[in-house]
């Protein structure tokens, strides 16, 4: 991941590294990294464990690149997939320059935020502490937050934040550019991810199903791209298979008279053009994989590390 040998003029000139991204389910890791990166990198959803991948936010400035690693929400491991993303967050948190740690200026600090502090205390590298969501909570909420964050002893300073409104995030991001060390950039200009595109497509009909359904459905849910082709300049065809683990599961996704999944596939198709600039024909599909979360082998093909 780091570069080798010595640093030339040019690298000596610019700064580099990575900042983990860390915090309990649904507290807006998601929403940050797209605000900081300017760029949608990650799919946002009010459904907690949204994030299964450690996606690459890339945000850079004139002589600046931060890379922002979204783990996926801190929660015991369960399963094959939680403990795959839970071995993630582990291995990101040892090889970053430092890490942000987010917490919900309207749920407060929690126990869940307790915990991933304990696992923050004594690391190697800078602790930043943000609370996000300020604009849904009221004045005194937001500085009862702001108090039980600085007590969690992490950080010097705590930066309140809305990741959706933008208020607070430049201020962020000034300080998290000054803890990364002198370097060369990563990553081209102008890419904000380095995730694959099959895999950032997939995850746009993913954030459609999320969206529309309830219970257990939305954690059963992964979304595969099997096909994309380009037959002319401005059309982009694509085949996507829904997996799902019960038949109920896809009747719920399917809809009476396939109303849900012809919701489903209007959302995610105009979500897809919006990142293609394309005309998008999208053929979906839900398909029953059972227990596919505890198969080594379906997380190996979809990219879940």
């Amino acid at each position: 991941m780091r570069a080798s040998g010595g640093q030339d003029d040019s690298e000596a000139r610019t700064r580099s590294g990575f900042v983990a991204l860390a915090g309990r389910p649904n507290v807006g890791k998601s929403t940050l990294a797209n605000a900081i990166v300017g760029a949608k990198v990650a799919i946002v959803s009010d459904k907690p464990q949204t994030t299964r991948r450690a996606i690459r936010g890339v945000a850079s400035g004139a002589d600046w690149q931060l890379v922002l690693v979204d783990l996926p929400g801190v929660q015991r491991p369960r399963d094959a997939l939680t403990e795959r993303m839970q071995r993630r967050v582990e291995h990101e948190l040892a090889d970053a320059d430092g890490c942000l740690m987010v917490l919900n200026a309207e749920q407060g600090v929690g126990p869940g935020d307790r915990f991933i502090a304990g696992l923050l205390e004594g690391s190697p590298v800078p602790v930043v502490v943000a609370v996000n969501k300020i604009d849904r909570a009221d004045r005194a909420r937001t500085a009862a937050t702001l108090q039980a964050a600085a007590d969690l002893g992490l950080a010097e300073e705590v930066f309140p934040v809305s990741a959706r409104t933008g208020a607070g995030v430049q201020p962020l991001v000034d300080h998290l550019v000054s803890l990364l060390p002198s370097g060369p950039f990563y990553f081209a200009a102008g890419q904000h991810s380095d995730q694959p595109e099959f895999v950032h497509l997939a995850e746009l009909v993913r954030e459609q199903v999320l969206a529309r359904t309830r219970a257990e459905v939305p954690h059963a849910v992964e979304v595969e791209i099997e096909h994309v082709e380009q037959p002319r300049p401005d059309l982009v065809r694509l085949d996507a298979v829904i997996l799902v683990e019960t038949e109920s599961q896809k009747g719920i996704l399917i809809g009476a008279g396939g109303r849900m999944i012809k919701s489903i596939g209007i959302g995610a198709r105009k979500a897809i053009e919006r990142e293609l600039d394309s005309h998008v024909h999208l053929a979906l599909s839900v398909k029953v994989r059972r227990h596919w979360r505890a198969d080594d082998r379906v997380l190996d093909r979809l990219g879940i590390e």
